[in-house]
């Protein structure tokens, strides 16, 4: 079978899978890691309860704890202790 058939056909499977989820250390859902600002549960989207930099969910809020530079609960802070883990399904 062609290389390139082998790479379009994973590549295209591999659309359709769940972005990976972002996930609090206390396990509260923090939304979906992917670049699509459409999908309402996605970091990337900027009206949505996880991508909003205004959300008290959001790691883009930099003043909430999951978006603080200085929360230890947050990705943005590169000493953190406690910061959100990446869950794939």
């Amino acid at each position: 079978m062609n290389k390139l058939l082998i790479i379009s056909i994973l590549l295209s499977s591999m659309a359709y899978a769940d972005p990976p989820k972002l996930i609090g250390n206390d396990g509260k859902y923090l939304g979906n890691l992917s670049s699509n600002q459409y999908d309402p549960n996605s970091t990337s989207n900027s009206y949505g309860q996880y991508g909003s930099k205004y959300s008290p969910d959001s790691i883009n809020n930099p003043h909430s704890e999951w978006g603080s530079p200085h929360s230890d609960s947050s990705p943005n802070n590169p000493y953190a202790t406690n910061a959100p883990s990446i869950e794939y399904e």
